[in-house]
């Protein structure tokens, strides 16, 4: 059971804590009310641009990490399509550091146009070499807009296109963070060895003179039902054929998450499962293949990874993975392959839990969702799954009219 306190400041920021007294470290994590989504459709990458730019140097601190460095830290940052996430873990006596620098970047960033450039490149080159110059990485900048034709899940992290982040301009820079980089669009989570009553008061001292920002209301447009099967052939240097199908799934906070999740855990997770027994190890149809959802918290996607064994045509074998989902819809599947499933999950959420950093992430972002509790009742969530649900999602689910497919083809 992991206990926690939650306090609201006076401009708008969240603070949880939690005390563990077993570990002599402490974990300030801060997670921001912006992922991808919130882009203007015409300046994408600006999320992830941000990632960047706040270890660029703010008002009072122009290099983040010596000071990190120097009280031992270690620290990073991540963003995806919902949020933006900076964490730092360091010994308990340096807490006040961290909250120092968190809450000066929170306050000013240094804004100048070094800065700016220096970033700006650090993202083309990364645009450049994870998703334009590496075997299969533009595949999310082809499925993404075929799976999504309204939300702006139709875009990833990296953005639509390098020239987003080439033209971005310092107005525009200065515009995403006051938008979004405030404290009312924020939640801090610290777990460790802390004194919780003087945590907030180090808290308020650091954090409460940042000026608020505008209320963010998010209203993003809806994608409506796919009613037509989408198909994208592409032909790329690459060491084998590949097949991407991406079906819509529920929203994160749906009750059907956790059956989709578990779902996508019968059919590939490890090496009894059913993908890799059936079309690996006895058809020999794929070296590699995986289900997966991306859990996002608007509409995600429930996704067929697979690459094809060499000389199998690519016919064949998206025939054997569609066999393999029409044994979910037309076969109830046993209690043990389910409970087997639930039992591997309940595990990695244990796991999940284990170091203050994880517990100190979880605690911010299950806030976001809107039910922080669930950092101790999710696996109750799994476990009320049945066989029935399993089922029931997919019939409803993996239809051909509701399906987006990529066929990533080898040059010849």
């Amino acid at each position: 059971m992991i206990t926690y306190n939650k306090t609201i400041l006076s401009n708008g920021l969240t603070l949880i804590t939690h005390q563990e007294n077993a570990t002599p470290l402490v974990s300030v994590n801060l997670l921001y009310n912006v992922g991808a989504r919130d882009e203007n459709p015409n300046k994408t990458g600006f999320a992830h641009l941000f990632e960047h730019l706040m270890f660029g140097g703010s008002k009072n601190i122009p290099d983040y990490d010596y000071h990190a460095n120097k009280a031992g830290a270690e620290n990073n940052a991540f963003t995806n399509n919902d949020i933006t996430n900076y964490y730092i873990s360091l010994p308990k006596q340096y807490l006040e550091t961290a909250l120092w620098l968190e809450s000066d970047r929170m306050n000013e960033l240094i804004f100048s146009e070094k800065s700016l450039e220096v970033q700006r490149n650090v993202v083309i080159e990364e645009f450049r070499q994870r998703f334009l110059n590496q075997p299969y990485g533009d595949v999310w900048l082809l499925l993404r807009p075929l799976a999504y034709k309204v939300h702006p899940y139709q875009w990833s992290t990296i953005g639509k296109d390098i020239s987003h982040i080439e033209n971005a301009t310092m107005d525009d820079v200065k515009q995403f963070f006051y938008t979004f980089y405030r404290p009312n669009n924020a939640i801090l989570s610290i777990a460790g060895n802390i004194d919780e009553a003087e945590t907030i008061d180090l808290v308020k001292k650091w954090f409460e003179p940042i000026p608020a920002g505008n209320a963010y209301i998010r209203q993003l447009p809806q994608e409506p039902k796919q009613t037509e099967a989408r198909s994208l052939t592409v032909h790329r240097d690459v060491p084998s054929n590949a097949i991407y199908k991406a079906y819509k799934m529920s929203r994160r906070m749906s009750h059907d998450y956790y059956a989709f999740d578990l779902m996508s855990d019968i059919l590939s997770n490890g090496s009894s499962s059913r993908l890799y027994t059936e079309l690996v190890k006895k058809e020999k149809l794929f070296t590699e293949i995986n289900a997966y959802i991306t859990g996002d918290i608007d509409e995600g996607l429930f996704i067929f990874v697979g690459k094809l064994a060499e000389g199998v045509e690519m016919t064949t074998a998206e025939n054997a993975i569609l066999a393999q989902i029409e044994r979910l819809k037309n076969e109830t599947i046993s209690e043990q392959e389910l409970e087997k499933v639930k039992n591997k999950l309940e595990i990695t959420f244990v796991y999940s839990q284990y170091k203050v950093l994880d517990r100190a992430m979880n605690l911010g972002y299950f806030d976001h969702l809107g039910n922080i509790d669930l950092i101790n009742s999710e696996p109750q969530c799994y476990a009320a799954v049945s066989p029935d649900d399993i089922k029931r999602l997919a019939t409803e689910t993996f239809l051909p009219e509701q399906c987006s497919t990529l066929y990533y083809l080898k040059k010849e």
